[in-house]
């Protein structure tokens, strides 16, 4: 008689990643950039068919799917959450999922509705053929998918080119996930403060190396901008003040289930000081947690080039 045990077949794994967020903040660009990471996308699926879409490719032993949903399935968008919830207890795999919220600027995406001369998805408010403006659509949007924002990566596309965002969604899902990521992000105030950011320090009181003529070209990551703020008290003494407020409550962030924390640093023209502050703390974090650099103005256009007025893509 044979008496050995079966072994248990292995649960299946499913890396899955939904996209949403703003209509016109770029997630059309988002999902091509999934496709390259190999994920299997699918556009505008409804609610509804999540729980059968998971199971069909559980059967295809699909191991990385790509799914956008947005406002156009309005009618459904407030029970996604809990479908959401559900899934992550679907029998015979696990599922690993990522949800990630694209925004922008209300400005930002009247001008990309109006250059592209597409209508609104929300602009049609009754039966009876009468419209939104669409800025009420927009805010109307943003009313909807408020509790969605609330808990997925958010990533501001306000004032990066298409590029860019490609490279941001790879960075993201391009490296195995850790329990809570964290993102320095520097940024010029002039440009305004980015919409992702959980934490905004200001430090525009610092000493500028925008003064010194032979630094004024350079940014924070050459070394002499760096030996320049390296040796300035005031630096020294905003660098251990960030460091230790994070220190004190990523933990707890971390035990409230948080993914991703976003610390966002700007001075006047995101150059020189956040730059430099930015490579610092990232450097001085990333033994502990897992981090990731965003040089919002040095990434989105060329040193020399940034008093153009070239439009972001959208």
């Amino acid at each position: 008689m044979n008496t050995a045990t079966a072994t248990p077949r292995a649960q299946e794994i499913l890396e899955l990643v939904l996209i949403t967020g703003m209509s016109g903040s770029g997630k059309s660009i988002a999902l091509t950039a999934l496709e390259d990471l190999g994920y299997y996308c699918v556009d505008n699926l409804p609610p509804e068919l999540l729980a059968s879409f998971i199971a069909l490719e559980q059967s295809h032993r699909a191991s990385k799917v790509a799914i956008a949903m947005d406002v156009r399935s309005a009618a459904s968008l407030p029970g996604l959450p809990a479908r959401l919830a559900a899934i992550r207890h679907q029998p015979g795999m696990t599922i690993h999922l990522t949800t990630v919220f694209l925004d922008a600027t209300t400005d930002t995406l009247v001008r990309r509705f109006s250059e592209t001369r597409r209508r609104h998805p929300l602009s049609l408010k009754t039966s009876d053929d009468e419209h939104r403006a669409l800025t009420d659509a927009i805010e109307y949007e943003r009313e909807l998918l408020s509790e969605l924002r609330d808990q997925a990566l958010v990533l501001d596309t306000s004032l990066i080119r298409a590029a860019e965002l490609r490279s941001q969604i790879k960075d993201v899902l391009g490296v195995q996930q850790v329990p809570l990521t964290l993102v320095f992000e520097s940024f010029a105030f002039k440009r305004g403060i980015p919409m992702d950011a959980d934490f905004v320090f200001d430090v525009r009181m610092l000493p500028n190396p925008h003064y010194e003529p032979l630094l004024r070209p350079l940014t924070g990551r050459d070394a002499p901008v760096a030996g320049f703020l390296a040796i300035q008290p005031e630096v020294a003494q905003m660098e251990q003040q960030i460091g230790g407020f994070l220190r004190h409550w990523l933990p707890q962030m971390l035990r409230d289930h948080r993914s991703y924390v976003t610390v966002a640093i700007g001075c006047t023209g995101g150059q020189h000081r956040s730059v430099y502050l930015v490579e610092q703390l990232a450097k001085a974090f990333s033994a502990e947690w897992a981090t990731r650099l965003r040089h919002r103005e040095l990434d989105s256009w060329p040193v020399a080039a940034r008093a153009a007025s070239t439009p972001p893509a959208h």
